[in-house]
């Protein structure tokens, strides 16, 4: 049984730029803006309104991804820490690892893990959430880290048996090409026993999927406009954010959910950053998310593919939501 690190100071390692997110959205910003079909990456929904309201989305009825996995991981958290035989767990985009706390707990029961090693692009609310992690498990050692996942795999603390925990459906967002690239990089990046913790949506009636991305009481629409807020704010745009509207399709033949901000009417809309004026009609939309819902073979496939050497997964009797353990 590893011996757990005592009162180690946690510590955090920032591979970002103090400009990088201003030069990313600047870029992403220009892209979508000037090429079409008009594509703004999802990440920009998360300045501190952004995040407040995606809370809100994950306690709506309509919403189930979040809660089904957690009880799936509270069902098969013992499990996993038996199969992974972990001693350093890193969770990307690890926000406030909130349903994290489910692993760390069984963990801490069975003795077994030495160190946690949350990442996320957001320095400020990584360093709170360690706090809090600090307070509630004083035997771990931590270690956060500031980066961009797609881009510092290779800076992952080594040593021990290692489970990289991508948890929310969040693999959803890459496009099919990202998403092999993606989970290729996380393979070379381990070793052998090393493992990989992946929570994917499933396909269902897409009557629900509408339902989970298009709630009644229009959080999810608030949410979707407020990337255009981070643009006017960060950039200097004139956005008319009345003059947008929200849009969630089911697309059948990507089998992904398409969410778009549409223009209601003619208008021209101007980025002081990026000395750039655009026109737009009515109708003309800018996609700010997709969000694949996957089968669970499929899933098998693609992790198996990118080369892991075997895939574990669980889910929920409805069928909702799936969790892959895939070890190298």
């Amino acid at each position: 049984m590893p011996k757990p690190y005592s009162q180690v100071a946690p510590s955090i390692d920032v591979h970002l730029q103090p400009d990088w997110a201003r030069i990313a959205l600047e870029r992403d910003v220009r892209r979508a803006l000037t090429v079409k079909p008009r594509v703004l990456p999802p990440k920009w929904f998360y300045d501190a309104r952004g995040s407040a309201l995606f809370h809100q989305i994950t306690q709506l009825k309509e919403y189930y991804p979040t809660e089904t996995e957690r009880r799936i991981l509270a069902q098969q958290a013992a499990t996993i820490v038996d199969l992974s035989g972990a001693e350093t767990l890193i969770e990307l985009g690890s926000g406030t690892s909130d349903k994290t706390r489910v692993l760390l707990d069984a963990f801490t029961q069975r003795n077994q893990l030495q160190r946690f090693v949350p990442f996320d692009v957001s320095e400020a609310p990584l360093r709170q959430a360690m706090d809090t992690l600090g307070l509630q498990y004083p035997h771990l050692s931590l270690r956060g880290i500031v980066g961009d996942f797609t881009q510092h795999l290779g800076l992952l603390p080594t040593g021990g048996r290692r489970l990289i925990a991508f948890l929310g459906g969040t693999i959803g967002n890459f496009y099919p090409e990202e998403r092999q690239i993606f989970l290729e990089n996380v393979a070379r990046t381990l070793q052998p026993g090393d493992g990989l913790l992946l929570g994917t949506d499933l396909i269902k009636d897409p009557v629900r999927l509408v339902a989970a991305y298009d709630d009644p009481g229009g959080v999810t629409a608030e949410f979707n406009l407020n990337a255009l807020h981070v643009i006017n704010r960060t950039l200097g745009a004139n956005f008319d954010v009345t003059a947008w509207e929200h849009v969630a399709l089911w697309d059948a033949e990507h089998e992904w959910m398409d969410l778009r901000v549409q223009s209601k009417r003619l208008q021209s809309v101007h980025v002081h950053a990026l000395d750039l004026t655009v026109s737009f009609e009515t109708g003309d939309w800018i996609q700010t998310e997709i969000s694949t819902k996957f089968r669970q073979e499929r899933v098998q496939q693609e992790l198996t593919s990118a080369g892991f050497d075997s895939v574990t997964s669980w889910t929920d009797p409805a069928g909702d939501f799936n969790l892959s353990l895939a070890l190298r």
